[in-house]
């Protein structure tokens, strides 16, 4: 583990984006989340719910074509793209020249819910995280098909931002490290490599940490009613959502992963701990922005 000389402790959260009283929803940030496979729709609807959620204007899922009825359906106010799919139901490699094609007038992206895990996945998933041109989220199936491959995941200092939003355990394939080893120093290991590799890191969990190597925001909301699946989803959605409306990446983790806490803090409150499932949060997402705006 990298050596880092000093972090500045960030704790006044960032101002919510703007959007002015005369705002048209091209105006409020258009992202696109490449989610899903067969058997793993709901990803792709948690994140794609939690982006409009979040504030985009404008959201599209793309996913394996023939699981776009299914997310089609769950949320009409989302847009899908059917992209080509394997015989497995998972997206094709062939894929990269769609998504980069409706990626052309995108604000924000994100990649990795319920994608699941192949040889033409991985070579998908490297080459979108190099070519993407906008801001990304990168979390789930995403990140452990990076974990394969780690010497590429540095960026230039001008190129577009890249969010990781692993857990221990994800966060222990993408370094090599020992996962007890991360957890007793979850914030030196997560700004060191956020320093190293010029990404926004976000070290998900009790006290979620969010760095980009020189600072660090320690999470203060959520709950243990949030250990659920599909509340990662939900998270990369939101976070998608803040990047499209323009909040620089270090920001746009920061109040994403505030307003995400928040929202599981207030449903646990109605549906308890034990009863707060991951599609909950998108119940309570408006609520969450309603305090913080308060």
């Amino acid at each position: 583990m990298a050596e880092i000389p000093k972090i500045q402790l960030v704790s006044s959260l960032p101002q919510a984006p703007k959007r002015a009283d005369d705002a048209h929803k091209g105006d409020c940030g258009r992202a696109l989340i490449f989610a899903g496979s067969r058997g793993m729709s709901g990803a792709a609807c948690l994140s794609g719910t939690a982006a409009l959620r979040g504030g985009a204007g404008l959201v599209t899922v793309a996913v394996p074509v023939g699981i776009v009825p299914i997310v089609a359906s769950y949320e009409p106010s989302y847009l899908t793209l059917g992209l080509p799919e394997d015989i497995h139901g998972r997206t094709h490699q062939s894929a990269h020249e769609p998504l980069l094609a409706a990626l052309a007038q995108k604000s924000a992206a994100a990649v990795g819910p319920g994608l699941g895990q192949s040889a033409g996945l991985q070579e998908l998933v490297t080459s979108l995280y190099e070519s993407i041109p906008v801001p990304c989220v990168f979390d789930a199936d995403g990140l452990n098909l990076l974990a394969k491959r780690p010497y590429l995941l540095r960026r230039a200092p001008d190129a577009p931002a890249r969010i990781l939003t692993p857990h221990v355990g994800e966060f222990s394939r993408l370094t090599g490290e020992d996962a007890n080893s991360i957890q007793d120093h979850r914030t030196q290991f997560a700004a060191a490599f956020a320093k190293t590799h010029n990404v926004i890191l976000v070290l998900k969990g009790q006290n979620t940490v969010v760095t980009d190597g020189t600072r660090v925001a320690i999470n203060t909301t959520g709950n243990s009613g949030m250990a659920t699946g599909g509340t990662g989803d939900v998270l990369t959605g939101l976070l998608t959502a803040l990047l499209a409306q323009g909040l620089p990446a270090f920001e746009a983790a920061h109040l994403g992963v505030y307003l995400h806490g928040l929202a599981g803090d207030l449903a646990a409150v109605e549906m308890s701990k034990q009863g707060l499932i991951a599609s909950d949060l998108l119940r309570f997402l408006g609520r969450a922005w309603c305090d913080l705006i308060q």
